[in-house]
């Protein structure tokens, strides 16, 4: 798709007046459906703002809302430099918006698509020019209507003034409509003057939520819609042998079924793997059909895999020299001249994304329409794949999402939307697909696992001299298309990570691992697991050098500099911001306080996308190994801060994912099949486990916000394992924790 910087600002803020008197300037024409559009209306590429006659203000939101907030922080940009009073406003979701040019697809609400907590910093700039230019022309129409100059007039929550005459948006907003769009970036704001980014707002749909007005996927309700729900392969590239439908087709409501194939081994997905279908009048029809299917299934190449195999072939892989991806100074010579020297090995598992809703998917499949319903984080990925399934220009597709019940980056992947949209062509009818729990957990792209081993060197005064990261992996990357098996590490390390850059002797080097298992990408990729080794090893020097981790990581960290990051979140890593955020949950919690026995703190940090984020957890260990969180205190540095509510609801979302990952989830497999199928043996955090002394602390820092929605999960599970350290003495490398206290303590 071609970038947003390409497309002219007049085609992205075309304005037009409506039927009912109201200025538009950047809402999406589906927002007005009661109303008539004007075929100038459908033509153009971009609407965001709609002000009627009464008053009201409706912004539109056009990213994917997964419970980080952007369905408020994106409108809270343009109501800002709109001036309007953030109480009259309301929020529409808006479809996908994309239209074909003369050299392929362009967006036409700008890039629709959330992950990488890119939504707020991608669309800082622009939706401020959407509010900005809208003001605008309001002030221009208020000073034509009083004939003075537009440099006099002011606006102020919803009012254009000039001396002692105010007229409301609404008023002006006719006028307002038939006035040329500037060509020319409007003048923003001077962040002293917010009066609406900065403040806590909240949620705007929070009492839908609450009273269970929200709409998710699942509740995609449509005339004639028929229901799927498939068996799919338990074995990763096995295919169908057989099938006996028989008794299927006799269960009431069941109307027919269908197979689909999977993918060729090692080719790039577009489903998971070889299923059959069963379409009904409802759900349940579907699946107790789906009990009655007798399949026979070929177990593939990976028919054989279990957990144990895969970590001894980790383990052998470490024995071997591997894909050295960075190499500062000499880190061999560093090593044989160190005061002291340390290794260690850490384990991370495979975790599935689980998120409350399963994976669903609506589509109605016509000669040439598609119209989807679905709850995605990548809506643009939503439509190639409509169009892969079905061969219909995109153009063609009209795409909806609701509201996601969680994603974590698990619907960064449209597999279930390639499977609905062949179900609903082959049957030619309406199709809501259902996953189960199961089919969720058993068929994820998981969180890859892998082995970690650390050496360290520290000279005689305590100083880290020499760091070396040597990873075995099954990498995320696997199977994508246009990608060689050496460039698989790139998501796996990231060479400029802290503590790069900052040690003299510094390698890093990666091995790829066999596995059969879909991977993806899991909230922080690469950083949820990458902190709890590096954090851990630091902690560990510091013990075993009688330093305080605290210490011994500010003095590593240094002094507030800008250093050159080539990974995401870049182009500078700050070291300095990342130490601030340490101090300040080291100070928040009394780190260096005497503790009774069994009691201890745990301290780390992570820079993740551009933002820092450091934990201190306080925790008690029994001397049967019974551990209790007693007290977290977080503090988070995203740059400039839109909406802090919602800060704070993502530090502790994230903290808690954090900690339920580490104490309890793992995916497993045995004889070729995922263990794992439910709650009951992949048990989420329950609510008794947090603690109510709970701290969030954000550090502002600059003029530009960066994401939230990841950075405060990788310090958790470091956090933790070193409080435990700190009150039992047990030290843990692997995750997850589950009863190891208990084992070592007995």
């Amino acid at each position: 798709m071609n970038q947003i910087d390409n497309i002219s600002r007049r085609h992205f803020l075309i304005g037009a007046a409506t039927a009912s008197g109201g200025f538009l300037l950047g809402v999406p024409v589906q927002v007005l459906a009661s109303e008539q559009s004007s075929p100038e209306q459908d033509r153009t590429l971009g609407f965001f703002i709609r002000i009627d006659a009464d008053g009201s203000i409706w912004i539109g939101s056009s990213q994917p809302e997964m419970g980080q907030g952007v369905k408020t922080a994106l409108p809270m940009l343009i109501a800002e430099e709109l001036d309007a009073d953030w109480q009259q406003v309301s929020v529409n979701q808006m479809p996908l918006g994309i239209v074909k040019t003369n050299d392929g697809y362009t967006w036409k609400y700008g890039g629709q698509g959330v992950g990488g907590s890119t939504a707020v910093s991608r669309n800082w700039q622009f939706l401020r020019e959407v509010g900005a230019t809208a003001r605008q022309m309001l002030v221009q129409a208020a000073a034509a209507h009083w004939q003075v100059p537009a440099q006099e007039c002011q606006t102020e929550k919803g009012w254009v003034i000039h001396n002692d005459k105010r007229l409301s948006y609404a008023s002006l907003a006719p006028l307002a409509a038939s006035l040329e769009v500037p060509e020319q970036a409007p003048k923003l704001k001077n962040p002293a003057d917010f009066h609406i980014i900065g403040t806590p707002c909240k949620v705007v749909d929070g009492r839908d939520i609450v009273t269970g007005q929200a709409k998710y996927g699942l509740d995609e309700k449509v005339p004639g819609m028929k229901y799927a729900v498939m068996a799919r392969c338990p074995y990763a590239d096995g295919k169908l042998v057989s099938m006996d439908d028989s008794q299927t087709l006799k269960v009431p409501g069941v109307i027919r079924t269908l197979t689909i194939e999977g993918p060729a081994p090692g080719e790039p997905y577009t489903v998971q793997a070889a299923a059959v279908a069963v379409i009904a009048d409802s759900t349940w029809a579907a699946m107790q059909g789906r009990k009655a299917l007798k399949l026979n299934w070929s177990k593939g190449p990976f028919g054989d895999d279990s957990s144990a195999e895969f970590e001894q072939q980790l383990e052998g892989l470490l024995q071997q020299k591997g894909q050295i991806i960075r190499s500062d100074g000499d880190v061999e010579t560093a090593m044989q001249g160190a005061g002291s020297t340390h290794s260690a090995r850490y384990f991370v598992p495979f975790v599935s994304h689980a998120p409350l809703e399963p994976q669903n998917c609506f589509a109605h499949v016509q000669d040439n329409r598609v119209d989807i319903s679905v709850p995605t984080q990548m809506p643009s990925g939503a439509s190639r794949a409509a169009h892969a399934a079905t061969g219909v220009d995109r153009e063609h597709i009209h795409i909806r999402f609701p509201r996601l019940g969680g994603g974590f980056g698990r619907r960064l992947s449209v597999d279930y939307v390639y499977e609905a949209c062949l179900i609903s062509k082959q049957s030619k009818l309406p199709v809501q697909l259902v996953w189960s729990r199961e089919d969720d957990l058993r068929h994820d792209f998981y969180r890859p696992s892998g082995l970690h081993e650390l050496h360290g060197a520290m000279d005689d005064k305590g100083k880290v001299t020499a760091w070396r990261h040597r990873l075995a992996s099954a990498s995320k990357y696997y199977r994508r298309p246009n990608l060689d098996e050496s460039e698989y590490w790139t998501s796996e390390l990231y060479p400029d990570d802290f503590p790069a850059n900052l040690i003299g002797n510094f390698e890093a080097e990666y091995h790829s691992a066999r596995c059969g298992l879909p991977r993806g990408s899991w909230r922080a990729p690469g950083h949820c697991v990458n902190a709890f080794v590096i954090q851990s090893f630091i902690d560990e020097l510091a013990h075993l050098n009688k330093q305080s981790p605290l210490a011994l990581q500010l003095a590593m960290l240094g002094d507030y500099r800008e250093i050159e990051y080539s990974n995401h979140g870049g182009p500078v890593y700050n070291p300095g911001r990342q130490a601030a955020v340490l101090k300040k949950v080291a100070t928040a919690i009394g780190y260096d306080k005497a503790r009774p026995k069994g009691r201890g703190v745990g301290l780390a940090s992570h820079f993740t996308f551009g933002g820092y984020a450091a934990h201190a957890i306080e925790v008690s260990v029994s001397d049967l190994g019974d551990l209790r969180i007693e007290r977290i205190v977080a503090a988070i540095d995203c740059g400039l801060v839109v909406n802090p509510a919602g800060v704070e609801a993502q530090v502790q979302g994230g903290t808690i994912d954090g900690l339920s990952t580490a104490l309890n989830l793992q995916i497993t497999q045995q004889q070729g099949k995922v263990v794992q199928s439910n709650f009951h043996d992949y048990p989420l955090l329950k609510m008794a486990m947090v603690p109510t002394d709970f701290e969030v602390h954000i550090v502002p820092y600059g003029d530009t916000p960066v994401g939230v929605g990841e950075m405060a999960l990788p310090p958790v599970a470091p956090a933790l394992t070193n409080g435990i350290f700190a009150a039992s003495g047990v030290r843990i490398r692997r995750l997850p924790i589950k009863d190891q206290l208990r084992q070592e303590m007995a």
